[in-house]
């Protein structure tokens, strides 16, 4: 398939095939393609929980409105963002771009400086405001990959994250759970999956200036 046609054959699937498990292989492209998400300032505000326990996604279930994809799919994916995003952890980042392209301390500093004063002025609703953004835009990322990979997916906001929290104990690692992703193979009968794609024509979505 092409882009397009990749893109086509992907829709939010309603129920998956819960005997058919991902390969390694593609739950590892999938990773990959998390962390090579593009995200503000290159900060990478996120971490993904990938959840490939039956017991676990069936306790998840009751905190996801009972929606039984995140029971029946191989692996569920969990878009989490960092709780506190400061100046230890904006170091950390030109750390690594330092140790990556061996940039000089005089060049990355000023850059630095600016990123850790303009976070250190705004409140924690925002950043993490400013983080869920970015964990939109890994999720769209994914979708795409899922689309090119024949990796069938179902992305969610339909989720209490509080209970996802307190149930992975998210806390204890810094992080907040913001959207979920269950993916793997469309059961034969999700009558779903034959439906046309509604969408606008692109006369009404697109404007050429």
């Amino acid at each position: 398939m092409n882009i397009l046609e990749s893109l086509r054959w992907r829709y939010a699937t309603k129920k998956f095939d819960n005997n058919k498990i991902l390969p390694q292989e593609k739950i590892d492209t999938l990773t990959e393609a998390f962390n090579l998400t593009a995200t503000s300032y290159g900060l990478q505000p996120l971490k993904l929980v990938v959840i490939r326990d039956k017991k676990l996604q069936k306790k998840l279930t009751q905190h996801s409105w009972n929606q039984q994809q995140v029971a029946d799919a191989s692996h569920v994916l969990i878009f989490c963002i960092e709780n506190v995003v400061g100046e230890e952890y904006i170091a950390k980042y030109f750390d690594n771009v330092k140790t990556t392209r061996n940039t000089p301390d005089e060049i990355l500093n000023p850059f630095k400086e600016q990123l850790v004063d303009s976070f250190k002025n705004k409140p924690l609703e925002e950043i993490s405001i400013w983080a869920a953004k970015q964990a939109y835009l890994a999720m769209g990322n994914l979708l795409t990959v899922c689309a090119i990979e024949q990796i069938d997916a179902c992305p969610m906001e339909g989720f209490v994250p509080e209970k996802y929290d307190e149930l992975l104990k998210l806390a204890d690692l810094g992080l907040s759970s913001v959207l979920v992703l269950p993916v793997g193979y469309r059961a034969q009968d999700d009558i779903f999956s034959d439906l046309k794609k509604v969408r606008k024509d692109i006369t009404d979505t697109v404007i050429t200036m």
